[in-house]
């Protein structure tokens, strides 16, 4: 299927949803208090949200229309509870699914950090791993995940997924040399301004004298 575009919630609502899937599955699917409660963790969560009832039931109600989540049938639920279907919507392995939901619940990584963060999710043992399942994100026809120009002073390339839609993923051309990254035309436009700046100072005086003369 396309590639869903979301909202901070419903992106929220369906990370919430995979993590506890995958790390605490004894407790899965969840009630709504149970999501609610998930959604507005103080740890493990950038941002911090504090999500009402109302707003994570519109955002289950529509993520379900979209096939990405459901309820969870059986004689043993006495309440209604919530699962994800991101792994059959989008054919996402265990791995890809842990990157992507961390990614979703604390914002643009490392694939460091990604390694560290997965935990009880799925088995990662290197930082290895965690760049071959960013790989495979990033490679589909459609990217989940995309690599973010390096910030000055980074070590590490960062990663965030593309759900939210307001995000590119990074041209080959754009990538470039690491000696000179795609930050430097910011500081390039900045420089330019500065000039500007200077020189309209130096005509401003310029006028000045001649006139004075």
């Amino acid at each position: 299927m396309p590639i869903p575009t979301l909202d901070a919630i419903e992106t929220r609502v369906l990370g919430a949803l995979i993590e506890k899937s995958l790390a605490t599955p004894d407790s899965y699917p969840l009630t709504t208090n149970a999501l609610i409660a998930a959604c507005n963790q103080r740890s493990s969560r950038d941002p911090v949200m504090d999500v009402t009832e109302r707003e994570v039931s519109g955002a289950v109600e529509r993520v379900k229309r979209r096939k990405l989540a459901g309820v969870a049938s059986g004689a043993g639920h006495r309440v209604s509870k919530l699962r994800h279907s991101m792994d059959i919507a989008l054919g996402l392995s265990r791995r890809e699914l842990a990157v992507l939901a961390v990614l979703m619940l604390r914002g643009p990584q490392t694939p460091g950090e990604i390694r560290t963060r997965v935990g009880r999710m799925a088995e990662m043992t290197s930082v290895d791993e965690a760049e071959e399942a960013l790989w495979m994100l990033s490679e589909r026809d459609e990217p989940l995940v995309a690599k973010l120009p390096r910030q000055p002073g980074q070590s590490a390339e960062r990663y965030t997924h593309t759900l939210l839609g307001d995000v590119a993923p990074l041209a080959p051309e754009a990538e470039g040399d690491a000696a000179e990254p795609v930050s430097t035309l910011a500081e390039r436009v900045a420089t330019l301004e500065a000039l500007v700046e200077t020189l309209q100072g130096d005509l401003a005086a310029l006028k000045e004298a001649l006139g004075a003369d």
